[in-house]
């Protein structure tokens, strides 16, 4: 049985102070979610507080980005090693605003991905189609080339420690949602491939999220879906009581 996992990406969001004020206030409340692991990725300059904040609680801290080395000259990254001394033990690799804005491909994604995975940190991987995708029907096969490329490499045992996240770029900070049926089936898709790729022992272990525009509000007709094991929140999880809802109803669903 795979545990729900409510991931907050709050993206260009909150100052430090701000940071360390929502992260306390979270592991005041977060044990009374026991069944449902939560997690939250502040910007750089706030993951070691924000690590320090929730140190003792069952609570996850990931960098939003990593680059693929461990040092050298890349003006305003941050490499893996150096996210592991902030005290966060997660990773966020390629967003779909990372691929439309900053030009990430699937093939420094996977770059990406071996060098979390080297410094032993988990990664989230995203993927997910443009609306232009959807409507020409292309979904599964875009489905299947941002998985297949982006996690080349990863063995077996890998993939069971890692997590992926579906995100519909159409679905992205724009209000719309995947209905439950279209998430499901996207989800239910990938861990086909999984399960063909690596194995039934290691696609039943690998988590799966749903992201785009999730709240309070559908986050239970998502997550009563069995490949749907939680979600990646942009917006609401900047709101304490809206990401606590949205991870309440995951430890309904569970």
């Amino acid at each position: 049985m795979r545990t729900p996992l409510i991931a907050g990406n709050w993206k260009m969001h909150k100052t430090l102070r701000e940071s360390v004020a929502f992260a306390t206030a979270l592991a005041a409340r977060a044990g009374a979610l026991p069944s449902v692991d939560l997690l939250i990725a502040p910007t750089a300059p706030a993951l070691a507080a924000v690590a320090a904040a929730v140190e003792g609680h069952r609570i996850g801290v990931a960098a939003q980005n990593v680059h693929w080395e461990r040092e050298g000259a890349f003006t305003g990254e941050m490499s893996a090693p150096m996210i592991c001394d902030t005290g966060a033990t997660w990773v966020i690799v390629g967003h779909s605003e990372r691929r439309q804005l900053f030009g990430e491909t699937d093939e420094t994604i996977a770059r990406k991905v071996r060098a979390a995975l080297t410094a032993r940190l988990t990664p989230i991987v995203c993927i997910g189609e443009t609306l232009a995708e959807r409507d020409a029907a292309e979904t599964l096969v875009v489905l299947d080339r941002q998985v297949q490329r982006g996690i080349d490499g990863v063995t077996g045992t890998e993939l069971a420690g890692l997590v992926i996240a579906y995100e519909p770029v159409w679905a992205i900070g724009t209000g719309r949602t995947a209905s439950p049926a279209q998430a499901q089936e996207a989800h239910a898709h990938i861990r086909q491939r999984l399960t063909q790729w690596f194995g039934v022992e290691a696609s039943a272990a690998c988590r799966i999220l749903y992201g785009g525009s999730v709240k309070p509000d559908n986050a239970r007709t998502l997550l009563d879906h069995p490949d749907i094991d939680g979600a990646l929140v942009g917006g609401a999880s900047l709101d304490l009581d809206a990401f606590l809802a949205i991870a309440g109803a995951a430890t309904r669903a569970a």
